[in-house]
């Protein structure tokens, strides 16, 4: 008799283990959610940012140019000899900025 007990109790624990494993796929295949509106609803909220850090760019670069026009007005009043070499590398990162903002803005339909 103490055979028969332990074998039922086995196959009651294999049951139960073939049961959890069943129940398991079972809710992964249910929670299965449509592909392509998840990756369109991460399209539209990537494209929201964009429109964020092109302004942001813009305001970078603002702030670049008027640091750099500083810099380049206090190396021009000290008679420094660099002072267009300071001035072209200001200018070249502002526009920088302002085409790389561009770019994303007409490349991504912000």
């Amino acid at each position: 008799m103490g055979k028969v007990k332990r074998g039922w109790k086995k196959f009651h624990q294999e049951k139960g283990v073939v049961l959890t494993l069943l129940m398991i796929a079972i809710s992964t295949y249910v929670l299965a959610q449509d592909g392509n509106a998840g990756i369109e609803s991460a399209n539209q909220q990537v494209r929201g940012y964009f429109a964020n850090g092109v302004k942001l760019m813009y305001a970078v670069g603002a702030l670049v140019g008027l640091i750099g026009a500083i810099k380049v007005y206090q190396k021009w009043n000290s008679g420094d000899p660099d002072t267009s070499k300071v001035a072209s590398a200001w200018f070249g990162s502002c526009i920088f900025l302002v085409v790389v903002a561009t770019i994303i803005k007409a490349f991504f339909g912000v």
